[in-house]
């Protein structure tokens, strides 16, 4: 089914109440170390810092579009050696992710990425997606460069 385009009016709304969760996130959840919002662009988009163990600290972004918000987060860089065994580790752990999939960004990067329709955005979404991209941060960051930079590990 094609997600209609939300009107202004209703992406203010849902832009307020995506800012009210930030909020209670960035004084409620021990992991959310900051969030911004892009004022800059014009755009809808905010950057949320978490606290990881795995990884120290990453950004997810969160971009409200026409019809979805998309959210993404870095993973980490291009690989240094064993391009295919890692393109192959993460393309073998999309299926296992609701709602996010790992990609290849700017200069070979690694990011794990998502989208919603908008009218499926409410607390407990945006709760699934925060601690998903957490999970898979945490499980796949340190196993990811163990195989992408494989010579750093050894000795």
């Amino acid at each position: 089914m094609i997600q209609r385009p939300s009107t202004e009016v209703e992406l203010a709304d849902l832009a307020g109440r995506i800012e009210a969760w930030l909020d209670q996130q960035r004084t409620g959840n021990p992991v959310v170390a900051a969030v911004e919002r892009d004022e800059e662009s014009g755009e809808r988009r905010w950057f949320v810092r978490v606290r990881g163990e795995a990884k120290d600290v990453f950004t997810i972004w969160f971009h409200l579009r026409q019809r979805t918000l998309h959210y993404e987060t870095y993973v980490m860089p291009a690989p240094e050696e064993n391009h295919a065994r890692l393109y192959e580790y993460l393309l073998r752990q999309n299926p296992r992710l609701h709602g996010g999939a790992f990609g290849i960004g700017d200069e070979d990067a690694v990011f794990l990425t998502g989208q919603i329709g908008n009218d499926a955005v409410d607390e407990d979404e945006l709760d699934r997606i925060l601690g998903s991209l957490y999970a898979w941060v945490e499980r796949f960051f340190t196993p990811a460069l163990r195989i992408g930079f494989a010579s750093r590990f050894d000795g």
